[in-house]
């Protein structure tokens, strides 16, 4: 039970005060048999859409995972997810329920049909430096549409062709967007520049695209921690998820106040 029926249920008395609270006190934390205590109230708290990983998971842990959070709070979002992940996925749709999933990203929306996910007035910008990056550029455009804000991509630009660089940022103003996502391997270069060169947030992705000695992702993490244009901001390597959500959470508030 969500909590918007539990509300429901005591404005129109068919539980009291008592109920409700213990409904309410249950809704914080969903134990799925030994091995998965996950918090479904996540969202309710932080406007954060309820995302598990997905890559250490057995096929039937993930499966009784995404049953129980969908019928609670309508919508789950699975990153990292594997082929035989998909496969049990995809036939979730057989009882009734929505499954969109991004094969390049990895990643898997899962939820009812009557649910709505919010829509805000906000655009986000997504950058990616080569055709290598593009899967975590997808993994956080997943996440970003599912928290309502519209999404701008442009890709394979990296500054090995700095012509393809302008051309990126004359798009990203063009469009107005509110907040931007670089997403970077090799040796990271790409968000320094297109920061010096745009007038909202950055949030840098490191990748582990690369080689040598800077291998992983490593040269690329050291390269935006260490950029010299203000206003970057950076997540760890490889992580679509958190940037996508940092970006969503910016572009969310400037929406509320542009409302205003």
């Amino acid at each position: 039970m969500d909590l918007k029926r539990i509300l429901e249920l005591l404005a129109k008395g068919f539980i009291t005060v008592d109920e409700a609270l213990r409904e309410i006190r249950l809704f914080a934390l969903e134990y799925i048999e030994d091995s998965i205590r996950f918090d479904v109230g996540r969202e309710l708290r932080r406007d954060v859409p309820e995302i598990v990983f997905g890559e250490g998971k057995s096929v039937e842990e993930l499966l009784k995972l995404v049953k129980a959070v969908v019928s609670r709070v309508g919508r789950i979002i699975i990153s990292r997810i594997r082929k035989e992940h998909v496969e049990m996925l995809k036939s979730l749709e057989k009882e009734g329920l929505v499954v969109e999933i991004n094969d390049r990203g990895r990643v898997a929306v899962v939820k009812r049909r009557d649910y709505e996910k919010p829509v805000y007035s906000c655009k986000v910008g997504i950058v990616a430096a080569g055709t290598a990056d593009i899967a975590v550029a997808e993994e956080a455009k997943t996440i970003v549409e599912e928290m309502g804000c519209k999404v701008i991509t442009v890709y394979d630009v990296g500054i090995a062709g700095f012509q393809r660089v302008l051309e990126a940022v004359k798009t990203l103003k063009k469009e107005d967007v509110d907040v931007a996502i670089v997403v970077a391997g090799m040796e990271g270069a790409l968000p320094s520049v297109i920061t010096s060169l745009l007038d909202v947030p950055v949030i840098g992705v490191p990748t582990s695209v690369g080689y040598g000695v800077g291998g992983s992702g490593v040269a690329a993490l050291y390269s935006m921690l260490q950029a010299c244009p203000l206003g970057l901001a950076v997540v760890n390597v490889d992580n679509g998820v958190n940037a996508g959500i940092i970006a969503s959470l910016i572009g969310r508030r400037v929406a509320f106040y542009r409302q205003r």
